[in-house]
């Protein structure tokens, strides 16, 4: 990182939407004394409606993110830029490359495919000259993937990975309506776009792709194992990604083979039968709805607006568990299980986005800069930040 002496260590820019107002919550009540935030967004009397919210003193940065030279000045005064402002094709792409120039480190809630390989593409080498971290998908999207698989190979003691599969246990939580309108901007690009719809399906969009390479690699999960009924997780196809990623920044350290997964497990039986039907062509639904201009349209009328999301209690009521199985090419299996009692979307993203910023910001981290995953930059200083906030982050035998 840059040895210029900063203005702030944090800027939250995008205080002012519904998940913004999560991160804000998170960092006034856990930052450190002295730990210097500012709080950024296009309107300054809702940055400070926000600021009255948390009884904070935090400075107040103006800015519009379609600014590059105010966006650049932003990036200049801190050491660290915590944005919620999606989508981030929209929104963040000046903001990421303004931070890789300037040696500021970055985190964002993207689960954008072809935004992080854009971002890849222009910063990896720029960040890793100014000594910055970018670290993208800091919330759901990615970081209990990440963090599961990363954790579990550690445990088995870094030697290759045969196969890795999460499978959701529960989850209860909505969406909000930033992810939707990423959703939507993803789906436009790839409507008239054949090459972003590999991208976006291709395990590893985010690295120059394996030399080797088993049969059958990626698989969807729809199918039974072990007498029970699993669908493939909406999730899963970002989410292998991001952990092929750091697979691959790690010099391959899992193994190029490693075939990684995501579903949800529905149950034995007809029932489990019918769930996990119902959750397979309930996605495609879904997602084939807004690819289409008059779909999307009437979604639009129904689905929350960005910076929007459920009420109170359906937040209060939000929870996630998942379990990550690894299997090495030597030794015996283990489960890493990353579960929190938030809703993962909000109350859980929050926590996670304010402590990627608050571990960038103050913790001896690995020397690493680029454009690089939360188990790379962070690894294990960010789990124990999460595990002291009642996430569950724990590796044992698989039994």
């Amino acid at each position: 990182m840059s040895e210029n002496v900063r203005d702030y260590d944090i800027v939250l820019l995008g205080a002012t939407g519904f998940v913004g107002r999560f991160v804000a919550r998170h960092l006034a009540g856990s930052a450190p004394d002295g730990v210097r935030v500012a709080l950024a967004g296009r309107s300054r009397s809702r940055l400070e409606d926000v600021r009255r919210e948390l009884g904070v003193d935090w400075p107040i940065i103006e800015v519009d993110t379609t600014d590059e030279t105010a966006v650049a000045r932003l990036a200049a005064s801190t050491s660290v830029v915590a944005t919620t402002v999606g989508p981030y094709l929209r929104y963040g792409t000046e903001v990421a490359a303004a931070c890789a120039r300037a040696g500021t480190s970055y985190a964002d809630l993207s689960g954008e495919s072809i935004f992080v390989a854009r971002s890849i593409q222009r910063n990896h080498d720029v960040a890793q000259k100014s000594g910055a971290r970018i670290v993208h998908s800091c919330g759901f999207d990615s970081i209990p993937s990440d963090l599961g698989v990363g954790l579990a190979h550690a445990a088995v003691g870094g030697v290759p990975i045969v196969a890795a599969t999460l499978r959701v246990r529960s989850l209860r939580g909505g969406i909000s309506g930033g992810t939707i309108d990423s959703l939507r901007q993803q789906m436009r690009e790839a409507k008239t776009d054949a090459s972003v719809r590999r991208l976006i399906a291709n395990p590893y969009a985010l690295t120059p792709g394996p030399t080797v390479r088993l049969p059958g690699h990626a698989g969807n999960g729809w199918g039974k194992e072990r007498g029970t009924w699993q669908a493939p997780f909406v999730m899963g196809a970002y989410n292998q990604q991001i952990v092929q990623r750091s697979n691959y920044l790690t010099g391959w350290s899992y193994g190029q083979p490693m075939r990684y997964r995501e579903v949800v497990t529905t149950g034995r039986g007809v029932a489990g039968f019918a769930a996990a039907g119902a959750l397979v062509l309930g996605t495609a639904a879904f997602v084939g709805a807004m690819s289409f201009a008059p779909t999307r349209a009437i979604l639009d009328r129904v689905l929350p607006a960005p910076g929007t999301g459920p009420g109170g209690n359906a937040v209060e009521q939000g929870r996630f568990a998942l379990d990550v199985d690894v299997y090495p090419v030597e030794g015996e299996p283990v489960r890493a299980r990353v579960a929190a009692p938030f809703d993962p979307g909000y109350g859980g993203t929050g926590i996670m986005l304010a402590e990627a910023a608050l571990s960038l910001a103050l913790d001896e981290l690995p020397d690493r800069a680029g454009v690089l995953t939360p188990m790379v930059a962070m690894g294990e200083r960010l789990a124990d930040r999460l595990r002291a906030h009642r996430f569950t982050l724990d590796v044992a035998p698989l039994s």
